[in-house]
């Protein structure tokens, strides 16, 4: 009889209108020498607390799911705190959407009561697209500051505009009437340090003089860099992207978003991209702009109080940080769909595109680069590619491919030593050493000492009649009377020749360098290191290619379309796919980075080779191995993350990963109405776990429901301050009806309302697969197992991380939570 009551009984919740989040992301929660430690017991054993709130769901053998309705009980007063999320759990989006309905009920049952009523409703209803339009604004903006400093300070490293200090070396000698076509970057007003401190141009000691200021100015910005991580912000540090993965995907990282870190990765991205560094400043720009994202989702209750809505707006925030690192609106939404976003349902896709759109007007407003481009290394082609080039763009791929096998290997090995030994206790010795080596070494090449966009620019830009880089340096065909557009395939030049050696030892030290920098704790991103590494050797394979189809035009591959004086091969679209290709292989994007690259250029017509090139790239990589560097860093740091694209195929049931196991202690219960305040607040201190399922009685073992952990410190911390008679001894009782108790006994404790009546359940025979894919579609962080009816134990999230790691033949331990 008490079962099939128990069937019936409608899911008895407390309103949620009063849940409201106890602390928020924006807090600073980092001091210095703060390291983010994921050994939490909390998290570990019972980590991931409530479960699915609003609707029941029970895993039959059959595996059909039945569902019964929820009934909120209104005669208790909701509990302050109660269903907030602490610091490294994973949020229960099935409550969160639930807790979102009912928020949206509540309005339009009211809106039509007063005015005021009308104009709440309104504002509700627009604040979805008021949040992405205040993350593009300040997106873009932040952005467009980012670049104008960026560029100015890599140019302090060599010298300096005494008319106007403020201005980049291109804006001082704009004015000039003095520069020349051939060095048109040499004006009066431009003083290099030696020409100021020792009075010299040319010669040896100059060139000395200038080499010793460039290594002082890039230790000095990396040394500051470093210190202000250390010091005010410790998660600036880094990429961004595999923490953005992870809190998209429900997990809690507390000031990881807050303002404090939007300041500090803001300055330091300045400085790490000034001091020459191995990085590029694309990763982090998603990542500020997700920090703008969540800043302005506290101004709206409805973000505010919800962790499942206030994720939308991080994902159109991402979509906005790419938008203005490449200036590609539409490549950004397609990267927050592609890449970093776990929920992204049809709304959010407008409102990402939204915010792109608004972020990428705001940089153009701006013109950080006084091109009246979004992006430095915007090109154009004018020649069309031919379907013999198909070989060496899949060429290309390959090396893209393997490229990114060798980059995540030796990064993640390089990451986990770091981890693992005294040398990541030392993370400011760690920056100045690689940032004096980059700079010893960067100096003499004139590719390595050029600012990385800028290096990409020339990389891209084809040979036209106003080049004067070494790279077109070719012979010239007296005969050519008139100036144009596409000039023909000529025979290189000796200053071709020589800038390929220097592109080849620029390539290796790339190579080299990017392994050990990407990770140090400044604001390091991979782009556009990826795509320097794809563009010099597409250069030079471009330039291969095209001496191959001068000199030996008669052969049958080049002989139907390359005819004697005609423009045939382009080097730098080669470039550009190279680009494209190493950036697959490290990321394994597929879509959105053809589209990204398209949006560059601007010509449709190259979209196939940037397929075939990145499309091959992936298949290569993921010869090696599956993950792409993002989730390979996630795995590496522990993070809670179920990647969706992961495949599970081992035939395991759900008894076999439950808990506990054979040899384990019995799973920690409470029972409905058996137990008292002091039984409840001893078995929370004894144990780690974070909540506990409720039973009818130890003999029955029949579900009831689930109460977390935190919700149930809270319950009896409010019960003792607020409710007379509520002592030690005071029975608990989560039933619906109090038992009856002697009259002396002191006043019971009602919990129901802070129950979960309706946890997710699986059978003990249910496969696997089916928990893994429930889990990843619902984003739940635990179901319960039971058999006929009765408890036998619980699934964590962790616990399938754990149980796929070992099927994998890794040991878990090992990369849990380090």
């Amino acid at each position: 009889m008490e079962s099939e009551q128990l069937f019936h009984r409608g899911y008895y919740r407390n309103s949620y209108n009063s849940i409201t989040s106890a602390s928020s992301d924006e807090e600073l929660l980092d001091g210095a020498g703060v390291i983010m430690d994921f050994q939490t017991s909390e998290d570990d054993n019972l980590l991931d607390g409530d479960t699915a709130v609003g609707t029941h769901y029970t895993m039959t053998n059959g595996g059909s799911i039945n569902s019964s309705t929820h009934l909120l009980d209104l005669l208790d007063e909701p509990i302050p705190g109660v269903g907030t999320y602490d610091d490294f759990h994973t949020i229960d989006w099935v409550r969160e959407k639930c807790k979102d309905r009912e928020r949206h009920r509540r309005i339009n049952s009211k809106k039509k009561e007063s005015a005021w009523e009308m104009t709440k409703s309104l504002y509700d209803a627009w604040s979805g697209w008021l949040v992405v339009t205040l993350t593009g604004l300040a997106s873009g903006a932040l952005a467009g500051l980012i670049d104008i400093a960026a560029d100015w300070m890599t140019d302090l490293k060599e010298g300096i505009c005494l008319s106007a200090l403020w201005y980049n070396h291109e804006q001082c000698c704009w004015g000039s009437n003095e520069t020349t076509f051939e060095e048109r970057d040499k004006c009066p007003q431009w003083k290099t340090w030696a020409e100021l401190i020792i009075g010299q141009a040319e010669g040896p000691g100059s060139y000395i003089m200038n080499y010793i200021m460039y290594i002082f100015w890039a230790l000095s910005f990396a040394f500051l860099a470093v210190s202000l991580v250390k010091v005010f912000a410790p998660y600036a540090c880094g990429s961004g992207i595999p923490e953005i993965k992870t809190i998209l995907s429900g997990f809690i990282i507390r000031g990881y978003l807050g303002k404090w870190t939007l300041m500090i990765k803001t300055i330091t991205l300045v400085l790490a991209v000034a001091s020459g560094l191995s990085l590029g400043k694309e990763g982090p720009l998603v990542h500020v702009a997700c920090c703008c994202g969540n800043i302005f989702s506290y101004l709206f209750p409805k973000y505010s109080t919800n962790e499942a809505k206030k994720r939308e707006v991080l994902s159109a925030a991402s979509a906005a940080g790419v938008s203005v690192a490449f200036g590609a609106p539409i490549g950004g939404v397609l990267f927050s769909l592609e890449e970093v976003s776990y929920y992204f349902p049809l709304k959010t896709l407008w409102r990402s595109f939204f915010a792109a759109l608004v972020a990428a007007f705001v940089l153009r407003a701006i013109n950080p680069f006084g091109n009246s481009r979004l992006v430095l290394f915007y090109v154009e082609y004018h020649t069309p590619w031919y379907l013999f080039e198909l070989f060496p763009f899949i060429l290309l791929g390959v090396f893209g491919g393997l490229w990114g096998a060798f980059f995540i290997r030796a990064n993640i090995a390089w990451c986990r030593r770091r981890k693992s030994t005294k040398f990541g206790k030392y993370p400011v010795l760690e920056v100045i050493i690689v940032a004096a080596i980059t700079a010893v070494i960067a100096f003499p090449n004139p590719y390595t000492r050029l600012n990385t966009s800028e290096l990409i620019k020339e990389l891209f830009t084809d040979c036209g009649p106003l080049e004067s880089s070494s790279l077109c340096d070719y012979r010239n065909d007296m005969n050519a009377s008139k100036i144009v557009d596409d000039i023909p395939d000529r025979p290189a030049g000796i200053g071709v020749y020589s800038a390929i050696w220097q592109l080849c030892l620029a390539l290796i030290f790339k190579i080299i360098m990017t392994v050990f920098t990407f990770g140090i704790k400044v604001p390091s991103g991979l782009f556009i290191p990826s795509m320097a590494i794809g563009a010099i050797a597409g250069r030079i394979v471009g330039i291969a290619v095209e001496q191959l189809a001068y000199y030996h035009h008669d052969w049958f591959i080049f002989k139907e379309w390359c005819e004697v004086g005609a423009d045939c091969i382009t080097p730098g679209l080669y470039a550009m796919v190279g680009a494209a290709a190493c950036l697959g292989g490290v990321t394994r994007m597929t879509v959105s980075l053809v589209v990204i690259v398209f949006e560059l250029t601007g010509g449709l017509e190259y979209i196939v080779p940037l397929m075939a090139a990145v499309m091959t790239s992936k298949w290569v990589g993921d010869a090696f191995g599956r993950e792409g560097i993002y989730e390979a860093h996630i795995r590496l740091n522990g993070y809670p993350f179920l990647d969706a694209k992961e495949e599970f195929t081992h035939t395991t049931l759900a008894a076999d990963v439950m808990r506990p196991r054979r040899n384990d202690p019995p799973l920690a219960v409470l029972t409905q109405d058996n137990m008292t305040v002091d039984d409840i607040e001893n078995m929370i201190n004894e144990t780690s776990y974070n909540g506990f399922p409720v039973i009818m009685s130890k003999e029955s073992q029949r579900l009831v429901g689930f109460a977390l952990r935190r919700d149930l410190t809270i319950a009896i911390e409010s019960a003792r301050k607020k409710q007379e008679g509520i002592v030690g001894s005071s029975r608990v009782c989560f039933a619906q009806h109090t038992p009856s108790l002697p009259a002396e006994s002191p006043r019971p404790l009602k919990l129901r309302s802070i129950l979960d009546m309706s946890p997710f359940t699986v059978t003990d025979h249910t496969p696997m697969e089916i928990v893994v894919d429930i889990f990843r579609k619902l984003g739940l962080r635990q179901c319960l197992v039971t058999h006929n009816g009765r408890l036998l134990g619980i699934i964590t999230k962790k616990d399938i991380l754990r149980h796929m790691a070992q099927t994998a033949n890794q040991d878990p331990a090992s990369i849990m939570f380090n």
